[in-house]
């Protein structure tokens, strides 16, 4: 068994990144170092006051430290991970992608008055988990050692245990919606017609890994020490979509 220091630094960057973030976030709120309303979203604050940090900070609070709290930090470190090293090995670029255009979707839909919250957090973690219930549909989960639940039912199955804690649904169907936004046109929409309008941008598959000094990029030109230089035909592609099909899994 590793010790929790060797599990540390065995988490792919990109969910250890979040989670970590996350962690600190909801720690130093429980620490009194600021007020809750100084990260919430709040467009008016952004657009009269220039408070973009705004559109940034609501990402990194779960909520209180708390049983719904923890919940959804080990979603990040089980099926974040599970992607990160799945789906999206050699390719960290291409999954903090998947973060940034889930957090840009759900702040397009943070403008509708019903659907806005104050705290994104919870929305970005059920997109998360709705492009992993993707990925692994088949997956077989087992759920507190009851039952046993197929990976394409994991988010519905978050939705109804967050029903039970007695928090809101709204936040969780949020997120499975643009999670599901990104799916279909990251993946769905290009299979079926050829195309793509998501690629992960370069200055995120170009620069991302030389900045960060973590992860790799399968088409990325800049390769970390530990990495090596493997050869592979895809590389210089500013895209990497997967290469299945429909119901081949």
């Amino acid at each position: 068994m590793s010790t929790p220091m060797e599990y540390y630094k065995s988490i792919p960057p990109v969910a250890k990144t979040y989670a970590v973030l996350c962690l600190l976030t909801t720690g130093a709120y429980h620490l009194d170092l600021y007020d809750l309303r100084s990260i919430a979203l709040f467009y008016s604050d952004i657009f009269k006051k220039f408070q973009v940090w705004r559109l940034i900070t609501p990402f990194f609070f779960l909520g209180p430290f708390s049983l719904p709290f923890a919940l959804r930090l080990l979603t990040i470190l089980l099926y974040g991970v599970q992607l990160e090293r799945g789906p999206f090995d050699k390719r960290t670029a291409d999954l903090a992608w998947m973060y940034i255009f889930g957090a840009v979707t759900l702040l397009v839909i943070a403008v509708i008055p019903y659907i806005w919250h104050p705290f994104t957090g919870p929305c970005l973690v059920y997109v998360l988990v709705y492009v992993w219930s993707r990925e692994f549909p088949n997956a077989r989960v087992n759920v507190h050692g009851l039952f046993e639940l197929k990976g394409f039912y994991m988010p519905w199955y978050m939705l109804a245990v967050d029903l039970l804690l007695g928090n809101r649904t709204k936040q969780g169907l949020v997120g499975i919606g643009a999670g599901h936004v990104y799916y279909f046109m990251s993946v769905l929409y290009p299979i079926s017609t050829g195309r793509s309008f998501i690629k992960t941008p370069r200055w995120v598959s170009h620069k991302l890994i030389a900045f960060w000094g973590e992860g790799y990029q399968i088409n990325s030109p800049f390769r970390n020490s530990h990495q090596g230089n493997p050869t592979n035909s895809a590389d210089g592609v500013a895209f990497r979509g997967r290469s299945y099909r429909l119901g081949d899994r």
